[in-house]
């Protein structure tokens, strides 16, 4: 089975007054359909610019300079922003962000953000099959077709998280990157997560990037791991080889 995503020397740096900051410099990697990626490291050693930038979704004043990130075969450093959002973003690969509550806009119902979502990204959609696929999303996480009327202060830690899951995979993409998806929930919650993201990426065969600084939960989830160190992958292998001969 060919690699949906193939990493080439990916270079991510921030400018600032001070000179360059190399957030990502000179990171590879390929990952499989089916299998889960699990990136550690210490605060500010890239990997969040990591995952940003495999959507192409790098915040100023960072930006790509170099590599390229191939999603089935295309180069999307080279695309447009209309190209990315109109073929890529969300639909071959999207990404849970951290903090769920910063996350989702706390003026609006979780069912009027999911559908914004699919009709900026799906404008041929309509009303009814918009609806339709914001309930099936929110059953694929468990959670009921009543949550789409709720607003995200109404909803528990742990149900917030669900729904920004369910954004992730609103478009059922190949690639899903979680961004610290357990952050600021207690234990009980986090193993609820964990087990749901297991469950979903069976369930739906997606490729998995889990970003995390919690080397248990990465136990619990990841196929492979890299450690990342100052920009670069100081280690890359499978859970068994980082986990029992570590070098760094």
């Amino acid at each position: 089975m060919e690699a949906p995503l193939k990493v080439e020397n990916l270079k991510t740096y921030y400018e600032t007054g001070a000179g360059s900051v190399r957030a990502v410099d000179g990171v590879d990697f390929t990952l499989d359909m089916g299998f889960s990626l699990g990136v550690v490291g210490e605060s500010g050693c890239g990997k969040s610019t990591l995952g940003y930038s495999l959507i192409n979704l790098v915040p100023p004043p960072g930006r790509i300079v170099g590599g390229r990130i191939l999603i089935d075969h295309e180069d999307i450093t080279q695309l447009s922003e209309e190209e990315l959002r109109r073929r890529i973003r969300w639909r071959k690969i999207s990404m849970i962000f951290q903090e769920a509550m910063s996350s989702l806009n706390p003026f609006y119902t979780v069912g009027y953000q999911m559908a914004e979502t699919l009709t900026v990204h799906k404008p041929e959609l309509k009303g009814g099959e918009v609806e339709e696929l914001v309930e099936r999303s929110l059953r694929l996480v468990g959670l009921g077709s009543h949550v789409k009327d709720m607003y995200p202060h109404e909803l528990s830690g742990g149900m917030r998280q669900r729904v920004v899951i369910a954004m992730g995979l609103l478009m059922e993409p190949e690639i899903v990157v979680a961004d610290e998806p357990t952050t600021a929930l207690d234990v009980i919650v986090q193993a609820r997560i964990i087990e749901l993201l297991k469950d979903l990426q069976a369930r739906t065969g997606m490729s998995l990037i889990l970003i995390t600084h919690d080397l248990s939960i990465v136990s619990e989830l990841a196929d492979y791991v890299a450690v990342m160190y100052a920009g670069r992958m100081a280690e890359y292998g499978t859970l068994e080889e980082i986990c029992m001969n570590w070098r760094h």
